[in-house]
C-alpha cells in the first residue's frame, strides 16, 4: 500500500524564505530549457532572413573615376565609356550623393554630354552604386558628346519581390530591406536616390531593377507605402546599357503577405 505524501513533505516556494532542497533540482533544468528555447528561436529567426551577402562601400577600392554619358532619368546613372579594373567599360551604374540625398537635381544639364564621374563604388552581387564626391569633385564636364545606349523593350511582366532604396541596398546598410528598414528606405527614396525592386526571379539574370513611374519620371509616391513588404507588381521592363529598369503604375501594386 502506498504510504501518502505528509504535507509538510511537500516542497512549496515562499518568496521571503529560502528556495526549498527539492524544487532546485526543477528550477535548475527549467532554466537550461528555457535558454535552450531562446538560443534556438534566435538561430531560427536569424537562417529565416536573407544573407545581406558581400555588400557596402567599396573603400578597399579607394576613390574611382571613370567617363560616361548621364542619363537622367527615372534616376540619375552613368553609361560608362572608359572604365577600369574597377569598373568595367560598357557598365550602368547608379549615381547617388551623400547621405539620404539623390543627384537629381546636379546630373540634369549635363544629360546627354560625357562627363568624368569621380565618388567611392557600394557594391552589392551586380548593383553597383558610385557616391560622387561633393561639390565640382563629383562631376566634370568633358569635351565629349554622346548618347546613352538604345532602351530595348523586354516586355510586360508580373514579378513579386520588395521595393527597397538602392544605397542600402547596395551595402549602406546592412541588411537594407525588410519591415525594419522601411523608415529608412523611404527617406532615402523621397531624397531621390534611386529605388530599386529585388525579385525572387531573375529577368535576364538579374535580380536587382532600378524602379521608375510609368511615365518615364521616378517612382509615384503613391508607391511608397508599398516599400519594405513582399509584393506583386506588373510593370514594363526595359534594358538600359547593362542595367534592367521597371516602369511600376502603383494601382498594380499587391501586398503579398
Amino acid at each position: 500500500m502506498e504510504t501518502p505524501v505528509k504535507k509538510e513533505d511537500k516542497p512549496f516556494f515562499v518568496g521571503y524564505l529560502g528556495i526549498p532542497k527539492r524544487l532546485k533540482g526543477f528550477l535548475f533544468k527549467a532554466s537550461l530549457l528555457l535558454l535552450a528555447g531562446f538560443a534556438a528561436g534566435g538561430v531560427l529567426a536569424g537562417v529565416s532572413q536573407d544573407d545581406p551577402g558581400q555588400a557596402g562601400f567599396r573603400f578597399d577600392f579607394g576613390r574611382q573615376t571613370v567617363s560616361g554619358v548621364i542619363e537622367p532619368l527615372p534616376y540619375p546613372v552613368l553609361h560608362v565609356t572608359k572604365g577600369n579594373d574597377r569598373i568595367r567599360t560598357g557598365r550602368t551604374v547608379m549615381l547617388t550623393g551623400q547621405g539620404k540625398n539623390g543627384v537629381m537635381g546636379d546630373v540634369t544639364e549635363f544629360s546627354g554630354s560625357v562627363v568624368d564621374a569621380t565618388g567611392i563604388i557600394l557594391r552589392r552581387g551586380a548593383l553597383d552604386m558610385m557616391q560622387l564626391a561633393g561639390g565640382k569633385r563629383g562631376l566634370k564636364l568633358t569635351e565629349q558628346k554622346d548618347m546613352p545606349p538604345a532602351s530595348e523593350p523586354l516586355g510586360k511582366w508580373r514579378l513579386q519581390g520588395e521595393i527597397c532604396d538602392g544605397k542600402c541596398l547596395a551595402g549602406a546598410m546592412q541588411p537594407g530591406r525588410g519591415l525594419a528598414h522601411k523608415a529608412c528606405a523611404i527617406l532615402c527614396v523621397v531624397g531621390d536616390i534611386p529605388p530599386v525592386f529585388v525579385s525572387t526571379q531573375p529577368i535576364e539574370g538579374s535580380e536587382f531593377l532600378m524602379i521608375g513611374g510609368v511615365d518615364g519620371g521616378p517612382l509615384s509616391q503613391a508607391a511608397y507605402g508599398y516599400i519594405g513588404k513582399f509584393v506583386e507588381v506588373e510593370a514594363e521592363i526595359e534594358r538600359r546599357g547593362d542595367l534592367l529598369v521597371m516602369l511600376v503604375d502603383p494601382e498594380t501594386i499587391k501586398v503579398v503577405r
